[in-house]
């Protein structure tokens, strides 16, 4: 047999039943060996559920999970190939850096001799050399994380399983601590899979994302396939800032549709099947806030193919851009959404300021109402 070929790890209609809760429904998909899996999604939507599926901590009450091909049901946590990192650490507070990370290789009864040289190389790897004999509360948060990740790896696990671990930590160190896993992962190749509500930390560290809606898998995709070509509204909408708007299908032509919202008719791109193209049906349209221009000028946006007047209301600096809050009465009651990124131009446009928008018909994506 080609082990090349076997996924990692593979879920094949996993159910997981509490009382009164279907918490995860039907859930399949596979992840290559070496990739990075991220499971996005909001409070309750089945992602850590799955994940303690992964690691043994819960028996799924239908379906199978693969690890390496081999079904794993019966099989214990501690009997698994698998490193975990916690949101909660649970490192040791009594113990050194040094010590914490070899605590997993004593329990495996790894060979005495081997342990120091195995140990420096992994907190040479998360970039603790120097601080080995410091202990917990000696180190910072984002160390800590380090000690933890050391630990995870050090006994070359088959399978790495995050859980929402940098959650607690602040903005900067979470985004710093997100390359490093990255970086760490690519270096050794370990396949991982990570738990996370955070859509950049997905974007940024991931080869493959799942996002989970009230227990169920709503897209499998890559980082780019996912947010160009979301396969649904929730998904358009849960990643990155989506404005979206309810009208009527009124032409197909292939991909191409038209649909009509209020007395407005505008064209985009259908991400439905194309069976449940039916004139007339309801339909939600999405553009992403960083797909539409404002200018004060309705003449600066010719080039687009859809364009609209309408009032400021929300001025938002974020840094690195401005959000804009603007009134669109043609388009709908909610504020529409958009970001402004020329650094020599965010002074432009004020509260209670008239000013026009627009985008490309390819940049709206028209979901069917199911």
């Amino acid at each position: 047999m080609n082990t090349h070929s076997i996924p990692a790890v593979s879920a094949s209609n996993v159910e997981m039943q509490f009382p009164g809760l279907l918490a995860v429904k039907d859930a399949n998909f596979e992840l290559d060996n070496g990739r990075f899996l991220t499971i996005l999604g909001p409070s309750g939507s089945g992602k850590t559920t799955l994940l303690r599926m992964i690691a043994g901590f819960l028996k799924p009450t239908r379906g199978e999970i693969f690890i390496k091909g081999k079904e794993v049901s019966a099989v214990a946590p501690n009997k698994r190939s698998v490193g975990m990192v916690f949101q909660k650490l649970a490192l040791f507070p009594h113990m050194t850096a040094a010590q914490n990370v070899a605590f997993p290789l004593k329990m495996r009864r790894f060979d005495a001799k081997k342990i120091p040289a195995r140990v420096s190389e992994f907190l040479n790897l998360v970039r603790l050399d120097g601080l080995e004999d410091r202990r917990m509360n000696e180190l910072s948060g984002g160390q800590q994380q380090r000690v933890a990740i050391a630990r995870a790896l050090v006994f070359e696990p088959d399978l790495l399983l995050l859980d929402e671990p940098l959650a607690a930590l602040d903005r900067k160190l979470r985004e710093e601590m997100q390359l490093e896993f990255r970086r760490i992962q690519k270096e050794l190749g370990v396949t991982t899979i990570n738990v996370t509500h955070d859509q950049r930390e997905a974007l940024v560290v991931s080869d493959q994302i799942i996002v989970m809606d009230h227990g169920e898998i709503q897209q499998d995709a890559s980082p780019t396939q996912m947010y160009r070509t979301p396969h649904n509204p929730f998904v358009a909408n849960f990643i990155g800032v989506t404005n979206l708007f309810v009208g009527q299908l009124a032409a197909v032509s292939g991909e191409a549709v038209d649909v009509t919202i209020g007395a407005l008719t505008l064209s985009g791109i259908l991400r439905s099947s194309p069976e449940t193209a039916v004139l007339g049906a309801q339909v939600r349209c999405a553009v992403r806030a960083e797909q539409i221009r404002i200018s004060a000028a309705l003449d600066a946006l010719g080039e687009l193919d859809a364009a609209f007047q309408g009032t400021v209301k929300d001025v938002i600096f974020e840094g690195e851009r401005l959000l804009y809050e603007l009134s669109i009465p043609e388009l709908g009651d909610d504020p529409v959404r958009i970001f402004h990124h020329d650094q020599n131009d965010f002074a432009t446009h004020d509260v209670g300021e008239t000013v026009h928008i627009g985008w490309m018909n390819r940049d709206m994506h028209i979901f069917v109402a199911p």
